[in-house]
């Protein structure tokens, strides 16, 4: 089992469509997939039409276990979306409690690669959807995961948060002894605008080693796949922006022992 984080400190660049592109693809290519949100503001739990408020069982049921030194069986909290092949572990409001309370408890760091572990032999891949915000949710992201995506917008203010992500990634590296192999995808690319040529060019320019060669576009057809609670592959396979998800889950197969990892080079 493959564990893959989306994980970016700015919001707005795309990591939970990122997450729900990558999920059904490799659903629709025979994957056994989950999908786990870990973002307090629950937009991949909203996603597939769940409400964060409304949960008796979600990922933070794995925190508050920890906290009643109770054990939680992480079977009891996943929820289907729908899609065949493709489960959700759910998100609510409550997660943005936790780092507040992690300071006074041990072993918060390590709880979703604990649970992640619990799973080993029923999925082929989960994919984590981080909050936008260094804390505990996401060294738990980090601590988990097997590859690292870091969606970003290619406008120069989501440059500013690459940044503050990748220096979050380097102390990680460091605590954790072990390199962590990812990918920075650009997203949200609009070929007519300045803007998106020019941080494009910037962001391949600053990290040559790290930055995908091709890019997600700008696409409508994230939004009306997301109005109708379906993942891109399933409501509209042959749009741009799920083609270019396609590219980018075939070399994330195919290449994963020999993608480039944190520390070397960028």
């Amino acid at each position: 089992m493959k564990v893959w984080t989306v994980a970016n400190q700015k919001g707005g660049v795309g990591k939970t469509t990122t997450t729900v592109s990558l999920g059904g693809l490799l659903a629709q290519w025979g994957l056994r997939t989950l999908l786990v949100d870990i973002d307090p503001h629950a937009s991949l739990t909203s996603y597939f039409r769940y409400d964060p408020d409304g949960l008796e069982e979600s990922v933070y049921s794995l925190f508050k276990g920890v906290a009643q030194k109770q054990a939680v069986d992480p079977l009891g909290l996943i929820h289907p979306t729908g899609t065949e092949g493709l489960d959700l572990m759910p998100a609510e409001m409550a997660l943005a409690t936790l780092d507040r309370q992690a300071g006074k408890l041990d072993g918060m760091g390590l709880v979703i690669k604990q649970a992640m572990g619990q799973l080993q032999n029923r999925y082929d891949h989960v994919i984590l959807d981080c909050p936008p915000i260094l804390g505990v949710l996401m060294i738990n992201a980090l601590a988990a995961c097997d590859h690292l995506i870091i969606p970003v917008q290619t406008e120069f203010l989501s440059l500013k948060g690459l940044e503050r992500m990748l220096h979050t990634l380097d102390m990680v590296t460091k605590s954790r002894r072990v390199p962590l192999p990812y990918h920075i995808v650009p997203t949200m690319y609009d070929q007519r605008t300045r803007a998106s040529i020019d941080s494009l060019k910037v962001m391949r320019e600053s990290y040559p080693d790290h930055v995908w060669h091709s890019l997600i576009p700008v696409d409508t057809q994230f939004r009306e796949a997301s109005k109708a609670g379906i993942p891109p592959a399933f409501f509209a396979p042959q749009s741009h922006g799920t083609l270019a998800y396609g590219k980018l889950v075939e070399e994330l197969l195919n290449d994963h022992e020999t993608l480039p990892q944190a520390g070397a080079g960028g």
